[in-house]
């Protein structure tokens, strides 16, 4: 246990780990770069240590200590305590919730690794989503909805982005997931591991999320394209399925968040 600290000076270099926490830019460079991610919140924090995670620090303003007290006296991390002020002037915004956490990265497997366990029954694809609102409640409703794993694409933005894992609530911790390293040329690594690959979108060719549950394949994998452009061309070409959700009144498509909690559901195993 290490005993918490009153930090009085916004520049001190202890919490460097916190700083500019909302220059989106800065923070998707300097995270993955450095091996961290930040974790805001009682619940988060909890559910990141909760997976196993190695705690950095924790800031924490005075009226969260004694909530937290169990999580300090369990990390022989620093804990540094500041005013609320003192805490906007180093994140650049309200930490409404007081308490933040720097939390350290895990290693991320090889996509056929993870892919190798028979446990796994469907798996989500995210390609390019670049929004991390969506890709925090992709992965929610991943967890809530019983999908095995997630895998993206190169250029999909980080889900241990502070938004990301504030909007899922902390379940980017319990889906296993990792990055493709070659897109779309991984669906072959999907299709190697016995995985049918079915793209959400609309296609002239597309069956409907009916058809495809009716399927029941033993290992599917569902693929969703990024805000506005959907699914690259190249991507559809190799895929084995296009899938369309029925749509009424004239409406074409659903927000990628959505869509996916649909063919999530839809497509659940017909034991559970």
């Amino acid at each position: 246990m290490a005993e918490p600290t009153l930090i009085t000076d916004p520049a001190d270099p202890r919490l460097s780990d916190y700083t500019g926490l909302t220059d989106v830019e800065l923070r998707r460079r300097r995270e993955p770069a450095e091996g961290l991610f930040i974790a805001e919140g009682e619940k988060v924090i909890r559910r990141a240590v909760a997976a196993g995670f190695r705690m950095r620090s924790m800031l924490l303003t005075a009226k969260w200590l004694d909530v937290m007290s169990d999580v300090i006296a369990d990390t022989p991390a620093p804990v540094h305590v500041v005013e609320p002020d003192l805490a906007e002037a180093v994140t650049g915004y309200h930490v409404h919730r007081g308490a933040l956490a720097s939390m350290e990265r895990a290693p991320l497997r090889p996509a056929a690794d993870l892919l190798a366990d028979e446990g796994l029954r469907r798996v989500a694809v995210f390609e390019d989503i670049v929004d991390h609102a969506n890709i925090g409640a992709a992965f929610r409703n991943a967890a809530a909805l019983g999908v095995d794993a997630v895998l993206l694409t190169p250029r999909c933005a980080d889900p241990l982005y502070r938004r990301a894992v504030k909007v899922s609530m902390g379940a980017v911790f319990q889906v296993p997931w990792t990055r493709l390293e070659s897109w779309p040329a991984d669906v072959d690594t999907l299709r190697s591991a016995g995985f049918a690959v079915a793209a959400l979108c609309l296609s002239d060719r597309a069956i409907t999320l009916d058809e495809l549950a009716a399927r029941d394949d033993s290992r599917l994998a569902l693929v969703f394209g990024t805000e506005g452009d959907g699914i690259a061309p190249r991507t559809l070409a190799a895929v084995d399925l296009h899938v369309r959700i029925p749509m009424d009144a004239g409406v074409d498509s659903l927000n990628v968040a959505a869509a996916s909690a649909v063919a999530f559901y839809a497509t659940r195993p017909r034991s559970s």
